[in-house]
């Protein structure tokens, strides 16, 4: 069987979209070898369960150390008794945006955040500063900087660039996605999550996929109570790691914003003393940003990079999916389990036939 380089997948991806990480990333080497496992191919979902909750879910107890498989419609009967659900609630933009130089040379942006008009992307081409990049006969960017190997472009045109993206852009699903048969059509509901609102990310909140309305008032019914917080996943989640981020301890810079019923609903349950259990490792990381200071904040940007060592203030487990081998999600959810723990679990679920990754399986950390 043929083994999947998911890792050598995102490499790739980021060398072809001119990120510089070829220098660095011998030096990486000795620490990231600590995060890899052997995965085939034949172990990686190219396309979700054909319902949400029909998804596998291993739940691992950190007290007692058991071990438990069951079907993700069955998450009510493992969570901790009065546990607070946290949901990142971004939704995925089509931020893969064909454009066209005046030469007619076709260049595909990477959006990675929208503010108005002023647009931050990566591009597989080196942009001149003033470069014009046309999208339709109404519509074009202007590069007007660089700053290492993000281009900030200014969006000219008629409609919105928000319509503009949803007219012609498309979903920028992960590299080792692109075996998937589904169409666009389909990507845009199936790679996103049923309870997605504020718009702004670049890849989905993978842990909420296995979500359905009805699992969500079944959950409510048994008496979990839940509440949302929105992180746009932007580098900063899914970008490789660099020899930087290990020396600073900080990855890509991410837009994180909690309600203040949100907060409100948060903080009660930390003083009562309650669970509180983040779907997700994007929903754990805005919880961990919000109390990162003895005043919680409500909105702000972070760069959080958990790892073993790291002392959780907030969250208290995690629902989680089966992560890329030496990634700062593997890293992430190391640090709630133990790395060699985390490793055992993830050999002991692909025996069992799990599906990783961000149409796979998932987990449940207590």
């Amino acid at each position: 069987m043929k083994r999947a380089t998911a890792a050598g997948y995102f490499r790739r991806f980021f060398l072809f979209y001119d990120l510089e990480v070829e220098s660095c990333f011998m030096d990486l080497e000795h620490e990231l070898s600590k995060y890899d496992y052997h995965l085939t191919e034949e172990s990686i979902a190219f396309t979700p369960s054909q319902t949400r909750d029909a998804a596998k879910l291993l739940v691992y107890d950190r007290a007692t150390k058991e071990v438990s498989f069951d079907t993700f419609r069955n998450l009510a009967q493992y969570l901790p008794k009065n546990a607070l659900l946290v949901f990142n609630d971004t939704k995925v933009i089509p931020a893969r945006l064909p454009s066209y130089l005046p030469t007619g040379g076709k260049v595909e942006l990477l959006c990675l955040s929208l503010n108005t008009n002023e647009i931050t992307a990566l591009s597989p081409r080196i942009l001149a500063i003033g470069t014009v990049l046309s999208i339709d006969t109404n519509g074009s960017l202007a590069v007007t900087a660089k700053n290492e190997s993000v281009y900030h472009l200014t969006y000219i045109g008629t409609k919105p660039f928000a319509a503009v993206l949803q007219k012609y852009g498309m979903t920028p699903i992960p590299p080792y996605l692109k075996q998937t048969t589904l169409t666009e059509k389909e990507l845009r509901t199936k790679y996103q999550t049923v309870f997605a609102k504020a718009a702004g990310s670049v890849a989905a909140p993978t842990a909420s996929l296995h979500f359905t309305k009805g699992l969500i008032a079944k959950l409510k019914k048994a008496g979990f109570d839940s509440t949302t917080v929105t992180l746009h996943v932007g580098m900063g989640t899914f970008a490789p790691l660099t020899q930087a981020h290990l020396d600073t301890k900080r990855l890509h810079k991410e837009y994180y914003e909690v309600s203040k019923a949100s907060l409100a609903k948060i903080e009660r349950a930390r003083k009562q003393g309650r669970p509180i259990i983040p779907v997700g490792t994007t929903a754990l990381r805005t919880l961990e940003s919000v109390y990162a200071k003895k005043i919680p904040t409500t909105k702000g940007i972070t760069s959080l990079f958990i790892q073993e060592g790291y002392r959780f203030k907030v969250a208290t487990g995690i629902v989680t999916n089966f992560h890329v081998p030496k990634s700062s999600l593997l890293m992430l959810v190391s640090a709630l389990v133990g790395r060699e723990k985390l490793l055992a679990l993830y050999a002991l679920a692909l025996t069992k036939g799990f599906k990783f990754f961000s149409f796979g399986d998932g987990m449940l950390v207590r």
